[in-house]
């Protein structure tokens, strides 16, 4: 597992990224707590992570109900020392999960307290690496770059960035932490992938000018590039598709597309899945990407396979080109 640079002057990670929304849960949802991997299988995939040369672990603190990071910590807990210092923690503040849905409150204080639970939930007292969770349209850029320069001075985290931002927030951003003197984001996470493309239009171009990291989440498109959707049936039933309905896979260019993916898969031995992540990774903007286990099936071997596969600029630039450019 090679690793890569994360921000102007973060450690090396590791460039795939265990995204640990489906421990015990699926993602933030509250209705969604008990639908993801249960304690032995969650514990399973790190076990597996490590042996793969997995180092940075990336949940949230409003992963399923902090089931989650409580996976984590329990398994940290049983760990070598070698092993736990091997290990690098990121997580995300500013979800507020309610009955109503998912709110993002980005203030200071809820970033402190937020923060403050998840360390204590991890067990660790402090962690590499935070990201905003989502953009907080509410709270002043400022305001909120603020909390982090508290969380960071009381020593509950080491670096910012992120998440689910587009160019001209990110671009705000920027511009009030050097006018302020506070920190920076030093990475963004949005999702990536042949059927997500916004992010080359502007932000990738922003990230190489700042020297930013970016660690793309969803490399497969929450299963829609595996292969598991069939061209006129519903989603399976119990499919993440099926629980958290937030793409279309019924257009016709996606199936023609996802066919010639296929079939290309075939050609190089290799399943469909993992070409999708194999392109991804690349990208020579990417820094690590962040990809997690299926919740029925086997944990990791689509980024095993997908670390194998070479892929040249022509190969990257005609895969892309199979795929609606969005």
């Amino acid at each position: 597992m090679k690793s890569n640079k994360l921000g102007r002057d973060g450690a090396a990670v590791s460039t795939v990224t265990l995204g640990c929304g489906t421990f015990g849960g699926v993602g933030s949802p509250a209705h969604l707590i008990g639908r993801g991997l249960d304690r032995d299988a969650s514990w399973a995939t790190m076990d597996e992570a490590v042996v793969l040369g997995i180092t940075l672990f990336d949940t949230a603190n409003s992963y399923a109900g902090g089931a989650s990071e409580r996976f984590i910590a329990g398994w940290l807990e049983s760990q070598s020392a070698e092993t736990r210092g091997r290990i690098q923690l990121s997580t995300k503040v500013g979800n507020v999960v309610t009955e109503m849905g998912v709110r993002v409150d980005l203030s200071p204080r809820n970033i402190i307290e937020q923060l403050s639970v998840s360390v204590e939930r991890l067990g660790t007292g402090r962690v590499d690496f935070c990201l905003a969770h989502d953009f907080d349209a509410e709270t002043p850029i400022e305001s909120t770059l603020d909390g982090f320069a508290e969380a960071i001075r009381s020593g509950l985290v080491s670096q910012i960035g992120a998440c689910n931002i587009n160019a001209e927030q990110l671009s705000r951003a920027l511009q009030a932490s050097e006018r302020l003197g506070l920190p920076r984001y030093e990475w963004i996470q949005n999702e990536y992938n042949l059927l997500n493309r916004r992010d080359e239009h502007e932000l990738l171009e922003l990230c190489a000018r700042h020297d930013l990291g970016y660690t793309p989440f969803s490399p497969i498109a929450g299963g829609r590039l595996s292969g598991k959707y069939v061209r006129g049936e519903p989603p399976p039933p119990d499919s993440r598709l099926a629980l958290r309905p937030d793409g279309s896979v019924t257009s016709d260019a996606y199936f023609t597309a996802l066919a010639r993916l296929e079939q290309e898969a075939a050609r190089r031995g290799c399943r469909t899945g993992a070409l999708a992540l194999a392109w991804v990774l690349s990208h020579p903007r990417v820094t690590s990407a962040v990809f997690g286990p299926a919740r029925r099936a086997e944990h990791l071997q689509l980024a095993r396979e997908a670390l194998a596969i070479e892929l040249t600029e022509a190969d990257r630039l005609e895969i892309g080109s199979w795929f609606e450019r969005q």
